[in-house]
């Protein structure tokens, strides 16, 4: 058997996760059976990908096997497995394991997560965490791996918002998941990765056209976002202040952040990601239920696609 010397690429082609998808993280708190079907019908839909988390919930690369084993067509794809949660050796033997098991249906998203789950829920340290990701890449290409590999090769994104990870994420991945995001960022990102590298956007929506309770939801959805260094900094980036992550957040951020309203209103925040640069919107659907599986919305946002045409 041979060892797998890099899982390095670049190779952008490989990596078709159509333009639309899903990131949801209701599928963890549906019994294992119940997420199945609902990703078996998210592929009926015609969605290109589904996207799932890694927090304190189910253990991410056992949920994609199970979500794969349900479904024939449909990406599954991470966003995103916690790089301290487990080594490289590790991290590298269980992608490798999903691409052999199911070629070119998985896509691992990896990144440094945030410090209140990696110091204090995980207890590591988290004081470099772009020099602790370049070592993580580093040895994940030297991982050796002697099982049955699959074809095409696995591929890998980041999750990325300031300019260095997105640099690191074109260089050394297929490219970029960036996630609680304007347009605005999007831009940005696809003029600092360049014109190649994969860059797969995340997008809140509330389908209510009240503006009270539609920015009620998304304040409610939003709220441990911004006690987040990470996501406050990249807003710090695009001009968003201190006003406007206060109290959860200000109208000019929540609507900046979540797109509320319509179908037409949703996917016109979709179609702005698209004009800026994506390749690829997995679209998140809020409810005040956080246990809510917004399948007839997800039906919905299919049907106004017309992805089965």
């Amino acid at each position: 058997m041979s060892v797998r010397a890099t899982v390095r690429s670049v190779q952008h082609p490989d990596v078709d996760l159509g333009r639309y998808g899903i990131w949801t993280a209701t599928l963890d708190a549906q019994p294992s059976a119940a997420a199945g079907e609902a990703v078996a019908q998210l592929e009926g839909l015609g969605f290109g990908a589904v996207w799932i988390p890694e927090t304190v919930f189910r253990e991410p690369f056992v949920h994609a096997a199970l979500l794969l084993q349900s479904s024939s067509r449909i990406k599954v794809a991470t966003g995103i497995v916690n790089r301290y949660g487990r080594d490289p050796l590790a991290c590298n033997a269980a992608m490798q394991t999903l691409n052999e098991a199911f070629p070119g249906r998985f896509l691992l998203g990896l990144g440094v997560s945030h410090e209140h789950l990696v110091a204090w829920v995980r207890k590591h340290d988290y004081s470099k965490p772009y020099t602790g990701m370049v070592e993580y890449l580093d040895a994940m290409d030297k991982a050796r791996f002697f099982a049955p590999m699959g074809e095409p090769a696995p591929q890998m994104v980041l999750a990325a918002l300031g300019p260095r990870m997105l640099a690191l994420a074109a260089e050394r991945t297929a490219g970029a998941h960036p996630y609680f995001v304007p347009p605005e960022h999007t831009e940005i990102a696809r003029a600092t990765m360049g014109p190649d590298a994969l860059l797969a956007v995340e997008q809140m929506v509330v389908l209510d056209d009240d503006p009270g309770t539609a920015r009620a939801t998304a304040r409610q959805h939003m709220a441990v976002y911004l006690q987040a260094p990470n996501y406050t900094n990249n807003l710090a980036r695009l001009g968003y202040g201190p006003d406007d992550v206060a109290d959860g957040g200000s109208d000019r951020l929540v609507d900046a952040i979540v797109a509320w309203g319509s179908i037409d209103d949703a996917l016109a925040r979709v179609q702005a990601h698209l004009d800026a640069g994506a390749d690829h919107v997995c679209i998140q659907v809020l409810h005040p239920d956080m246990t809510y599986l917004p399948m007839a919305e997800w039906s919905e946002l299919a049907a106004a696609l017309e992805l089965r045409a």
